[in-house]
């Protein structure tokens, strides 16, 4: 288990934050390197050309060893959806065909798929765990001859219910499926092993459980998918870029990989630097270290809950990082207020309670957070 590492952070200690779903917080070192990054460019006559692309290539390195794949099938991008964008623009659905996604799904893994079968044909279907054992089992139903595209998230954003990728990928495989992955509520704080995984595209923004700045991001290409037509025409991603004098002789060769799938700009020096730091970080501290401490800690919490009156995801149905509590009826419209009242942050999303904590979190929180529910409920 890790221990508590709330003197990474500016938490201050009547501050309890359970919210790492909606945003976390930047440590003190993201922090400090995002600052000296944005005072480079305050004196550009010092930057080279060598500035364009360290950060940039370490970052995509230590986000492809946390994904346990090539660091050349990572794109470096500003978003989730930019990333599902870049997916849905290299994929075809047509009529008869169907894309499968989930009920209550985060809206950006669901409006590019609407449009590519407006354009094309074939429709959008949500699936819903309705009388099946589990969410993947209802996925693995869904997914038949006339999917196109399963594209879906590791835990449902709105209370951590869980998805089985690998079963899910081997269904794809069965019926000549596309598997399209938004992991931006589990990626750095699940085990995520692309090469077991598969997915064909899969995007992460990472001001959440990646603990970088805002604005940043990755998106993974399976090793089929690195030639394909990026959203932007940029100029850093072409062959030779290095060469700035040389820029004008245009050419339409790519650097080898995703790299084509980049977003302009990006090079961003008060940014990447901060998400640099972030990425060595996480590794220190190990994936799978976070996992399990995250999951001892969710799983004492939700006993907890239980014994409010509260309905938390099964342990064996959400992420282990992740809690997701059904509200009683007559819970106060205002509760997130009242609870912010008593320096406790969580979000609801769906009906659900939604209770995520990290590695800043210590007891008293927990203490907190049990005590001011069992107040206002």
């Amino acid at each position: 288990m890790i221990p508590c590492q709330r003197q990474k952070f500016s938490i201050p200690e009547d501050v309890a934050y359970f919210n790492t779903a909606y945003m976390s917080p930047l440590m003190h070192s993201v922090v400090a390197a995002m600052d000296r990054g944005a005072r480079m460019k305050s004196t550009p006559w010092t930057l080279t050309i060598a500035d364009f692309y360290d950060s940039v290539d370490r970052a995509r390195s230590l986000f492809a060893g946390l994904m346990q794949v090539d660091a050349a099938g990572i794109a470096v991008i500003p978003s989730a959806s930019y990333g599902i964008e870049t997916a849905a623009r290299n994929l075809r659905v047509g009529v008869g065909r169907k894309v499968v996604t989930l009920e209550n799904q985060f809206p950006s893994h669901v409006y590019p798929w609407r449009r590519l079968v407006r354009q094309g044909g074939g429709e959008v279907i949500q699936v819903a765990q309705a009388n099946h054992a589990t969410l993947t089992d209802a996925v693995l139903a869904a997914i038949d001859e006339r999917c196109a595209v399963a594209a879906l998230p590791n835990v449902l954003w709105t209370n951590g219910a869980v998805l089985d990728l690998v079963a899910i990928r081997l269904r794809c495989d069965q019926v000549g499926a596309a598997l399209v992955l938004d992991l931006t509520q589990s990626a750095g704080a699940m085990v995520t092993d692309f090469s077991v995984i598969k997915p064909d595209f899969a995007a992460v923004a990472g001001y959440k459980w990646m603990m970088s700045p805002y604005a940043t991001g990755f998106l993974y290409a399976a090793p089929s998918r690195r030639d394909g037509e990026p959203l932007e025409e940029g100029w850093i991603t072409r062959k030779g870029s290095r060469d700035f004098s040389g820029l004008v002789n245009y050419t339409d060769q790519f650097e080898p990989g995703a790299i084509r799938y980049d977003m302009g700009e990006r090079a961003n020096f008060a940014l990447m630097p901060g998400v640099v730091a972030a990425l060595e970080q996480l590794t220190e501290w190990g994936v799978a270290r976070i996992e399990a401490t995250l999951a001892d800690r969710n799983r004492a919490l939700s006993k907890r809950l239980i014994g409010l009156g509260l309905t938390p995801t099964p342990d064996d149905r959400r992420g282990p990082h992740f809690l997701g509590a059904e509200l009683p009826k007559g819970t106060p419209g205002n509760l997130l207020q009242q609870l912010a009242a008593k320096g406790v942050y969580l979000s609801e999303r769906g009906g659900s309670l939604r209770i995520t904590p990290h590695l800043w979190n210590n007891d008293s929180d927990c203490d907190r957070l049990v005590e001011s529910l069992g107040a206002i409920l």
